[in-house]
């Protein structure tokens, strides 16, 4: 990854990975920051991932690697918008044993068909990331693949979602470091996928695909689709972006739905933004079971217009109690009178109940975070959740898209017994990972 953490606009926020991964197999978490608008050479947002690999003492960018389109054995050749990095998943596809990343870069130029789409996966191995080579999307005309990729190491083997303008495809079964696999389906039902997801809401051993598509007029986000098909309508909620994880602790998966927007043409979207909690169960997802906003009881701060409460969301047991907890981005929360600086909001899981209870903040000016809220940081634009460490304890890693002079910035706040830190906290910029160019959004960050 060379860079910092940005992401265009319009392009899919990641999803958390509670699991980490590791690379290199030496038992230490990885992690990876994606950075699509990363200048290569002379190239201006020809993209990149920085994979910082773990260490006893956590992450540190004294073990780091920058990864781009004209590394050795990458396919390709890094050019102007490409934005490599756009979108990032792990599994062991090939199951030696290491992670594998899986990069998504959706305005690659293909013979004959421009913004065709380019999904690459980095095998790992005992030296970490080496070689390469690409899955075999679709080469189509602005079908943009690799706009969003997810993966997931189902009952039958791993298997691979890809969201692009043209649809999505899936990829499972057996996989070959050659690039190629067993099993390929395309699914171009309904509008552009701009989120892919999987979730076993059942607990049947195999995960549903969850996708969202692009922005659509009149409504304040996508529409959300679980194993979409002709005859498996949308839910009944926008959104923009997605996570899964056991807020109740019944042993189901459940989904969050963030939708950040603005009410709009006669929508059901709420002031400043909102989520949507979908619990998972013996017959799959429930109706919706709650709708949580700044305004809901228990839920720290208040909901205003543009806040965007639910920009990016994440479920981890933070306090280690059975439950998961729903992290909510607020990147254009005001805090301390300083207009769009950002927020992250924490709600405990609950076994009964709507969740909010027990809520709390944490922003740049809490104590021990480095830095301090500024206008325009955006705080909470991106996030993700996973033991970075290896120590039991899931720590928030979170991304801030106008830190730095709209560079980005990325801070790695520790777990502890009762949830996140501040307490040997971590930010990092564009400068301290080896990046240049101007970062004009924070994109995904996933702690593998």
């Amino acid at each position: 990854m060379v860079g910092l953490v940005v992401m265009p606009a319009g392009v899919a926020t990641a999803k958390p990975i509670a699991t980490p991964a590791d690379f290199n197999g030496d038992g230490f978490a990885d992690l990876v920051i994606p950075a699509p608008a990363a200048k290569v050479g002379k190239a201006e947002g020809a993209g990149a991932v920085v994979v910082m690999y773990g260490a006893p003492q956590g992450v540190s960018v004294t073990r780091k690697a920058v990864i781009t389109q004209n590394t050795a054995g990458v396919p390709d050749t890094a050019e102007a918008e490409d934005l490599f990095g756009s979108s990032t998943a792990y599994a062991d596809l090939d199951k030696d044993g290491f992670s594998d990343l899986i990069v998504g870069t959706p305005d690659e130029d293909l013979t004959g068909a421009v913004d065709a789409g380019l999904v690459t996966v980095l095998w790992g191995g005992r030296s970490g990331l080496a070689a390469a080579s690409t899955l075999p999307v679709p080469k189509v005309t602005r079908g943009r693949y690799g706009l969003d990729v997810a993966a997931v190491p189902d009952s039958g083997g791993p298997r691979v979602l890809v969201g692009g303008y043209d649809g999505a495809m899936e990829f499972s079964g057996t996989f070959k470091r050659n690039g190629s696999v067993s099993t390929k389906a395309r699914i171009d039902f309904g509008p552009s996928v701009a989120v892919a997801d999987f979730a076993d809401t059942n607990r049947d051993g195999r995960a549903e695909r969850i996708t969202t598509t692009v922005r659509l007029g009149g409504r304040t986000g996508g529409l959300v689709y679980v194993d979409p098909d002709w005859d498996r309508p949308h839910l009944p909620l926008d959104g923009t972006t997605t996570a899964v994880g056991d807020v109740n602790g019944d042993g189901y998966q459940d989904l969050v739905i963030g939708d950040p927007d603005e009410p709009a043409g006669g929508t059901n979207a709420h002031l400043g933004g909102e989520i949507s909690l979908w619990y998972g169960g013996r017959d799959g997802l429930t109706a919706v079971s709650a709708r949580i906003s700044q305004d809901s009881a228990g839920v720290v701060g208040t909901s205003a217009r543009y806040n965007a409460f639910g920009a990016a969301v994440a479920v981890a047991d933070l306090n280690r109690d059975g439950l998961g907890d729903i992290v909510v981005g607020v990147p254009g929360q005001a805090v301390s009178g300083k207009a769009n600086a950002g927020a992250v909001v924490v709600i405990p899981g609950r076994k009964t109940g709507t969740p909010g209870a027990g809520s709390y903040q944490l922003t740049q000016d809490t104590a021990s975070v480095p830095g301090v809220s500024e206008p325009g940081d955006g705080f909470g634009h991106t996030l993700a959740v996973g033991d970075v460490k290896v120590d039991g304890r899931p720590d928030l890693i979170v991304g801030a898209e106008g830190e730095d002079s709209f560079r980005g910035g990325l801070w790695v706040l520790p777990g502890s017994a009762t949830g996140p830190t501040g307490t040997g906290s971590v930010r990092l910029t564009a400068g301290a990972l080896g990046v240049t160019g101007t970062l004009p959004r924070v994109g995904g960050v996933l702690p593998f």
